[in-house]
């Protein structure tokens, strides 16, 4: 496993496959998915909710995700669990698994694998990636994200190694070290770059989300040792495997290393659209701008989850629902006052998400990459840190575009989604001048996908 697993819409490994056949009216590959009235792109709990709310308003809605099974990262391998039997027990929901939307016009056309799309409207929920702060070793085989560590365990029952240790920060690492264990590794410690004690300047958040209080107390239960304060600054091999330098710890020899510095919205589709974005001021990250409905700049075109901001389950839920009747609205099947009726308690639940998601936030700050010149700055490319930063001055690159261009970074497989936030950050930090933050996600392919299924497309175009 690479480091690259962990990435895709909803979360979902590249390449994830697997059987089908618990999924009511799965399309099969090949098959035509028609036209639907509403198409959301992924199935985790954001498109889930908006593929029953319009559903349930009348439209025949048709999910895409690149997953094997629906639910995404969040509810991966829970078909039991209420919104999944909800989605793929509803007689309006079909599903198109296994397949990666790669291309979207602004006229609504969606190609995923083989297959066209034209629907009267569409929801965006693709979640986000995993986002990692590069450090020396951090290319070196057997260290994974902490995403896919959790999704290769969840997928397959078998940890990533027998004596884990899971970095970064955020409050996804207890889960993903709760996964781990449950499925037989020694989790040697969760190395939280944080310290819980933060937690002490939001108390109108903690009082108000009980639930998350229970869902962390239950992750804390393990006994699994917590290290608050520290990070991960080296990894390198060890024999047959590593041995990762975490400050104030010493050295830990371990089988792999699981890092997640939280989440990077994925708002290429969105792009391509030609939805407008901002940044968020919470971590600067792009994300897709929607209006009190979920809406995008792009008519019939809505977005909601992670895509709009990195906030959890439950928020995406509430947006996911809010974002399935806009788009009943739009092609007609509600008109305002239903609509303003059915959205208005989920919106207040929104309010109320966002404001623990600020909270988490404020209390999991990601920390600022410092990138030696011997340290791999793009993994696929292979190119470090320090012929980034040569090439800069000696070409005077000052923009996204012309890094690419003459170092290849974010040229490789992932396309930039693993080192595009630390390029653009270094980028500044030499140039002095502030960076686009679309310069890594602006693109017209947006998954990797075979040669002939491009040729394909050109030779039907008229």
């Amino acid at each position: 496993m690479s480091l690259f697993c962990g990435i895709g819409v909803c979360f979902a490994c590249v390449s994830e496959t697997g059987d089908r056949t618990c999924l009511p009216e799965a399309a099969e590959p090949g098959a035509a998915p028609g036209e639907p009235d509403v198409a959301v792109v992924g199935a985790g709990p954001a498109g889930l909710s908006a593929a029953v709310a319009a559903a349930d308003a009348g439209a025949d809605v048709t999910v895409v995700d690149m997953g094997a099974h629906p639910g995404g990262q969040y509810l991966r391998g829970q078909a039991d669990a209420p919104l999944v039997r909800r989605a793929t027990g509803h007689a309006r929901v079909r599903f198109l698994s296994g397949h990666e939307v790669w291309r979207v016009t602004p006229e609504r056309e969606i190609r995923a694998g083989r297959h066209t799309l034209r629907p009267g409207a569409v929801v965006l929920a693709p979640g986000a990636y995993d986002r990692v702060v590069p450090f020396p070793g951090w290319d070196l085989p057997g260290v994974v994200t902490a995403g896919g560590a959790q999704a290769h365990a969840k997928n397959s029952g078998v940890p990533v190694g027998q004596r884990v240790l899971v970095a970064g920060t955020g409050p996804f690492l207890l889960a993903v070290a709760a996964t781990l264990a449950g499925v037989g590794a020694d989790v040697v410690a969760v190395v939280e770059a944080a310290r819980l004690s933060r937690w002490l300047r939001h108390p109108g958040a903690v009082l108000r989300s009980p639930g998350r209080v229970l869902e962390a107390g239950r992750y804390l239960s393990r006994r699994i040792p917590l290290w608050q304060g520290s990070a991960v600054t080296a990894v390198e091999p060890y024999g047959a495997a590593l041995r990762a330098t975490v400050d104030g710890h010493g050295t830990v020899d371990v089988d792999a290393v699981c890092v997640g510095h939280g989440f990077t919205p994925s708002v290429e589709l969105a792009l391509a659209f030609g939805c407008a974005t901002r940044t968020d001021p919470r971590d600067g990250s792009l994300v897709v701008a929607v209006d009190d409905d979920q809406r995008t700049t792009v008519p019939g075109v809505l977005a909601a989850g992670e895509a709009t901001g990195i906030g959890g389950a439950a928020l995406a839920v509430a947006e996911g629902t809010i974002a399935g009747y806009a788009a009943a609205h739009h092609i007609g099947l509600i008109d305002d006052s239903t609509l303003a009726r059915a959205v208005s308690p989920y919106q207040r639940r929104r309010a109320a998400r966002r404001r623990f998601a600020d909270a988490l936030h404020a209390v999991y700050p990601a920390p600022a990459a410092a990138l030696d010149d011997a340290t791999t700055l793009c993994r696929c490319e292979r190119v470090t840190a320090g012929r980034a930063r040569a090439d800069i001055h000696r070409y005077g690159i000052d923009d996204a575009r012309a890094l690419k261009l003459l170092t290849r970074v974010g040229m490789g497989r992932c396309q930039g989604r693993m080192c595009g936030r630390a390029a653009l950050d270094l980028l500044e930090a030499e140039t002095g001048r502030a960076q686009d933050p679309a310069g890594f996600a602006n693109r017209t392919i947006a998954m990797p996908v075979p040669l002939g299924i491009v040729a394909e497309e050109r030779n039907q175009t008229p």
